[in-house]
């Protein structure tokens, strides 16, 4: 990809560009499987002022003027333009480049449209993410990538009860692994927020069906372990089995290590400062939220309370961590 040959022509407009990069190197990398992002890992920073709109526009119009741009490439930069378009109040146009999205990836575009949509909305218009994922629904109805993304655009804004109907929807019209897998996953995260851990924590376990290595099953792992935490199950025991024999070392497996009691907590937490992986994807706040799991299973409320606090100050809006911290502490 020639990202670095396109002129953004705004501070905004190198955002958007930072967000496509990711974006694109998340699908590369592990299939926009959600579950082996990086713990605490948001690809977007704060959202631009809205006077800066236009310019992000007029980015994204010479980015893709360019005939050198592959399908796929090309893709990425309409859904994010159609999101724009949205929230300019251009919504025939922010159509059109669904559309043509569908044209050049027509067994694809709502994956894609899945990855990047709940991004944006984190970083600025969730409004805007639902209406474009509404359009997108009218030309691809009850698919179940666009459904999936409308879910996580509900639990950016707390609605879990709504996000759970949707996921329930996207799991009926699963037609693939991935896309059973990744609604399970986000419907484990529905389900844990609205105060659901047995289920949950059979959300966590089904999604590790068929995964064959620690790096794509230690998200589910984790929060497989946080769910039993607060129904009481032997979280630790049910983890220890999980990654026996497991290195541990590699970020973020060190959180593993020390949630089965083989890493102090001021071990983790200078791990998490220190490693330039764990710094690289904000590793403080993940080691921040399991050690207050870990301080749930050992029944010290009063220090999981204080770290539930400080992970919701260190983790993202768009991330899972932060949702899972907001709605712990509203049960305290």
């Amino acid at each position: 990809m020639r990202w670095k040959r396109a002129s953004l022509v705004a501070g905004f407009a190198a955002f958007v560009m930072a967000s496509v990069q990711a974006c694109a190197h998340r699908s590369a990398v592990d299939s926009w499987d959600p579950s082996t992002r990086e713990l605490g890992h948001s690809l977007l920073e704060p959202s631009a002022p809205a006077d800066t709109r236009n310019n992000t526009l007029e980015a994204l119009n010479k980015i893709l003027a360019s005939s050198k741009l592959s399908a796929f490439d090309r893709s990425i930069y309409l859904s994010i333009r159609a999101y724009q378009l949205n929230r300019v109040g251009r919504e025939a146009d922010s159509q059109k480049d669904i559309a043509e999205m569908g044209k050049l990836l027509p067994s694809a575009w709502s994956l894609v449209l899945s990855g990047t949509l709940p991004e944006l909305a984190g970083g600025g218009d969730r409004a805007a993410a639902l209406r474009t994922l509404d359009s997108a629904l009218q030309q691809k109805p009850g698919d179940s990538w666009l459904v999936i993304a409308q879910a996580q655009v509900y639990m950016q804004l707390a609605d879990f009860q709504r996000a759970l109907s949707l996921l329930d929807e996207a799991l009926a019209s699963s037609t693939s692994v991935a896309d059973r897998r990744t609604a399970l996953y986000y419907r484990g995260h529905a389900n844990f927020n609205l105060g659901r851990y047995a289920e949950a924590a059979e959300d966590f376990d089904a999604t590790l069906e068929g995964r064959t290595t620690l790096r794509s099953r230690l998200g589910p792992l984790l929060w497989r372990y946080a769910a039993q935490v607060r129904s009481h199950r032997d979280a630790r025991t049910a983890l220890g089995k999980a990654v026996a024999g497991e290195p541990l070392d590699e970020w973020p497996a060190p959180i593993a290590k020390f949630l089965v009691g083989k890493l102090g907590a001021g071990e983790l937490e200078v791990v998490a400062e220190s490693d330039d992986a764990a710094k690289r994807a904000n590793g403080k706040c993940p080691a921040t939220f399991f050690m207050a799991m870990d301080s749930l299973r050992r029944g010290d409320r009063h220090r999981a309370k204080e770290q539930l606090q400080l992970a919701q100050a260190r983790c993202p809006t768009v991330s899972e961590l932060n949702w899972a911290a907001n709605s712990e502490l509203k049960r305290f």
